[in-house]
């Protein structure tokens, strides 16, 4: 059976509260949580549904938060590096801050060029400052394999300077 958009709403109203707590327990903010619950709604509208999909509206609503949380994320650790970029250059000869932008290009480059994993690991312990047991815990890894991902990721951005310098 199909759920039309007034079913839909009568569905969702009564999950509401529910989904507002799951999205809230990821975010970690009520409010957060209360629009990205509205947006499930937005996202769950236009599409039809049958009345067996109840579950598409927590699933909906969990990779709202998710991707949320992916953004917020990828938004601080931009300002974080803007925020490195003008610490280097306040006070310094523009020389010296371009050579220190470069350099930060450089290490940015050689950190893309690794695979999903081993950045991700780098991150969490260089931005995040997760130690190597949280990391391996959290991507259910051993410590030895996130020793391993670091020293490799320390190795590529070592070569790329290297690289650069004897150019």
């Amino acid at each position: 059976m199909k759920l039309t958009r007034s079913s839909l709403l009568q569905v969702f109203v009564a999950e509401q509260e529910r989904v507002i707590r799951l999205i809230s327990r990821i975010v970690g903010c009520r409010a957060t949580a209360e629009d990205l619950a509205h947006d499930t709604l937005l996202r769950l509208w236009a599409r039809p549904l049958d009345s067996g999909d109840r579950s598409l509206i927590f699933r909906t609503a969990q990779n709202l938060a998710i991707d949320h949380l992916r953004e917020r994320r990828v938004r601080t650790q931009y300002v974080r590096s803007q925020a490195l970029v003008a610490e280097l250059s306040v006070g310094v000869p523009l020389e010296t801050a371009g050579a220190a932008a470069q350099e930060l290009d450089l290490l940015l480059a050689a950190l893309r060029g690794l695979p999903d994993r081993t950045q991700e690991i780098f991150l969490l312990n260089r931005l995040d400052g997760q130690s190597y047991a949280e990391i391996a815990t959290r991507l259910r890894v051993s410590v030895s394999t996130v020793e391993k991902e670091i020293m490799w990721a320390l190795d590529q951005c070592r070569l790329a300077v290297k690289d650069d310098l004897h150019r």
